[in-house]
């Protein structure tokens, strides 16, 4: 065979990432296709490697395509092509087909390793047995794997790409399992949790929360898509559960370790089904703590915030009202003052002297009144999975009586809702267990609060600032330019305790100050002012 005028083209091909590393990778069979063309006396002028399947279709590989076009882009060369083993081509009759029709066309020769083609009517049936075979071990290996993976799905192990939070690891008694991945597994449950509790208004919002979150992981761009935010959002593998129409499990309880309650994944969909929140603006509201919070006295409508610029290009915060009824229209105040004086508002909740005791006292009075009737609420929970058990019991019956395509669907989602209300109603029952450490673990946190409130306002971060706005007040505050900020009305737990505040109220925990003057509004009473 006289090959010294032909330009040889070396095409290698792994059906996976993984597989080119192994002993019949990408390397390996570059080598040996070059000793075959060094022993032809051929010219390797090119490699064109792919590392997936392309489906069938020879023409969603890039290295093919890339290889066909230089073929075209050169139709006075002489090429040869070199394939490590027929497989390599195609593993599809019909692609290898098409593929040895695609070369003809551009008049290239074709060699393969471990197989001689011949243009011979024999030659061709013994291309399309062997193309064949490659096809049916294919079929083959998809039908194993996909059977395999059934089988681990129906264990309680997830087989496809992990989500965002999680990592595959390989343990003894398990094999593959997913793990949680710290930081962002961490940075997951905040966003997950954030939006059930209200946290976060839209879905713009826990984008923007994971934007912002440098272990997360970004696209390429450098942002991180609404559509993965979505699929977050309604993930069951999240709760420790599998859902999958593929594989026929609805709600099973998977071996990996839970980031969410099912709890908290249900005020997530009830949330995405309601209705929509408006986002809120960018670079606006993240600087402004008392954003939706503070209104203004006058007109009680919610005041916005805004920078103004300086004539050295300085941006200065200010909160004013743009009700343009309002004898406060335009008026702005410096965000920093107003801030301050809700401040000093806070400082007055700090309960009296001897409050943290008795509060404590309080709690553990609670506690104990719960777990004696935690004792009765097992027996009405595990009585309510009786019941679901016998429900989806007749319900599958009914659906494997049934010949009618509509009510069999129907019957299908029936039984898919009643395996999520009895997962749910479980992790319910194992909720009323004991819980781990003593109460005065439990209550630390709390107290820790409720003792200093002010202590995590004056951090000055943000978001730890309007979680002691919504801790503490019941109301909006309303501010006034001449007054200054009034007193909102607290929380139960501040007028319990009996802060400086809670002492003065005089009607359901609206406070009045030390001169008792009367309010013009009747509903809340200025503070003198704390400029």
């Amino acid at each position: 065979m006289n090959v010294q005028n032909y330009k040889a083209l070396i095409y290698c091909r792994v059906s996976s990432k993984s597989q080119e590393t192994d002993g019949h990778g990408l390397d390996s069979q570059e080598e040996r296709c070059r000793q075959f063309a060094a022993a032809q006396g051929a010219d390797v002028v090119a490699v064109f490697p792919d590392t997936m399947s392309g489906g069938g279709d020879f023409m969603k590989r890039p290295g093919m395509v890339a290889m066909l076009s230089v073929i075209d882009a050169n139709p006075n060369e002489r090429f040869m092509v070199i394939f490590d083993d027929l497989k390599r081509a195609s593993r599809d009759t019909r692609a290898f087909l098409d593929l040895r029709d695609a070369f003809r066309q551009r008049n290239t020769r074709v060699e393969c390793l471990n197989f001689k083609f011949e243009d011979t009517p024999e030659g061709e049936f013994v291309e399309t047995v062997i193309a064949a075979q490659g096809a049916l071990e294919r079929k083959q290996n998809g039908r194993q794997v996909a059977q395999k993976m059934h089988v681990r799905v129906s264990l309680g192990y997830w087989c496809h790409v992990p989500p965002a939070g999680y990592v595959y690891e390989t343990f003894p008694e398990h094999g593959r399992m997913l793990v949680p991945k710290e930081q962002v597994a961490s940075i997951v449950r905040e966003a997950l949790e954030g939006f059930a509790s209200g946290r976060f208004a839209s879905q713009i919002e826990v984008r923007r929360f994971l934007e912002q979150s440098p272990e997360f992981p970004h696209s390429p761009m450098g942002n991180v898509p609404n559509t993965r935010v979505a699929k977050m959002l309604s993930q069951p593998l999240y709760t420790g559960h599998i859902v999958s129409e593929v594989y026929g499990v609805s709600w099973l309880k998977a071996k990996h370790e839970p980031l969410i309650s099912l709890e908290t994944y249900q005020k997530i969909q009830d949330r995405l089904k309601g209705r929509a929140h408006a986002p809120k603006r960018a670079n606006i509201g993240d600087h402004f703590a008392l954003r939706g919070v503070v209104v203004c006295a006058c007109c009680k409508a919610p005041m916005r915030s805004s920078f103004s610029r300086a004539r050295n290009g300085t941006r200065h915060p200010y909160y004013l009202c743009q009700t343009k009824s309002c004898e406060a229209y335009g008026k702005s105040t410096r965000r920093d003052d107003l801030e301050e004086q809700v401040g000093q508002i806070i400082k007055q909740l700090q309960p009296t002297k001897g409050m943290g005791d008795l509060a404590s006292r309080m709690f553990h009075h609670i506690w104990a009144a719960k777990a004696q009737r935690a004792g009765q609420s097992t027996l009405i929970i595990k009585r309510q999975i009786a019941q679901v058990e016998k429900s989806i019991s007749d319900t599958v019956d009914k659906f494997v009586a049934t010949e009618n395509a509509i009510i069999a669907k129907r019957l299908e989602e029936k039984v898919g809702a009643l395996e999520l209300e009895k997962v749910t109603l479980q992790e319910k029952l194992a909720q009323k267990a004991e819980p781990e450490g003593s109460i005065a673990e439990k209550l630390e946190p709390a107290l820790t609060f409720l003792s200093n409130p002010c202590k995590l306002w004056d951090t000055g971060q943000i978001e730890l600032r309007r979680l002691v706005l919504k801790l503490a007040f019941l109301a909006p505050i309303e501010y006034c330019r001449k007054q200054g900020a009034r007193t909102a009305q607290i929380s139960f737990p501040f007028k319990a305790l009996g802060g400086d505040l809670a002492l003065e109220s005089g009607d359901g925990g609206r406070p009045w100050n030390r001169t008792r003057r009367a309010s013009p509004r009747g509903s809340y009473s200025p503070l003198p002012h704390l400029a």
